[in-house]
């Protein structure tokens, strides 16, 4: 419906088209944007599943590390086991922009390169099986890391869809329509303001030929002289 606000006029009219083409344009660089971004969502879920479904099965396997070497050794010999660690997890992050949504990077830094450092005791007093269940872990981390990144990257593209997606409506059912109806409302406005002066001048025409056709009458009427008596 247009707005009653609406002053219909020529300049009005002009600055309305602009406004309906400016909208078109947009709506169709934000389905655009709406459509990559639900093909690199699905991309992203796609590959969230896979990394999910290996690091509950590397956990799950480290778990039944955990549990045969918890049959083999005390409670507080495991315990002293992981008292002193002897490496350490640094964690940097930093993003990057994938179709206007900031995305996180995970990046993890040993404190040292041996491989022999994840293991925080001496290997002649613990169960191989501990041994298993630290190696299991030490090389799932960095698939941790990828899926925390994943998923992140999931939740924020998620958002920036449902936002495009509000915007697209927006424009599709709330601006172009209104432009659309106020576009209409002007041009038959002023169309009727139109035939209203034509009219008006034909008026305006006709009573001063009439008046012309009068006023030559009147000139032509014979003048009659009187005689005196």
């Amino acid at each position: 419906m247009a707005q009653s606000n609406v002053n219909p006029t020529r300049m009005e009219l002009t600055r309305q088209k602009k406004k309906l083409m400016t909208a078109k344009k947009g709506h169709k660089l934000l389905k655009d944007k709406r459509d990559e971004l639900m093909r690199q969502f699905l991309d992203l879920v796609r590959e969230n599943k896979r990394l999910r479904e290996e690091v509950e099965a590397g956990i799950m396997e480290a778990n039944k590390n955990f549990v045969l070497a918890g049959s083999l050794m005390s409670k507080e010999a495991v315990s002293v086991a992981f008292m002193a660690p002897k490496q350490e997890v640094t964690l940097e992050v930093s993003e990057k922009n994938v179709m206007s949504v900031d995305i996180p990077v995970f990046e993890s830094k040993m404190r040292t390169s041996d491989p022999n450092d994840i293991y925080s005791y001496g290997l002649a007093f613990t169960s191989s099986d501990l041994d298993d269940a630290v190696h299991s872990l030490a090389e799932l981390l960095p698939k941790m890391l990828e899926l925390a990144e994943s998923e992140k990257s999931c939740q924020l593209m998620a958002a920036e869809i449902e936002k495009t997606r509000r915007r697209v409506n927006a424009l599709e059912h709330v601006m172009i329509p209104r432009a659309q109806d106020n576009i209409k409302y002007i041009t038959m406005k002023l169309d009727e303001n139109e035939r209203s002066s034509q009219v008006r001048l034909m008026k305006v025409k006709d009573m001063m030929l009439e008046e012309a056709h009068h006023y030559k009458d009147k000139l032509q009427e014979p003048v009659v002289e009187e005689t005196p008596a």
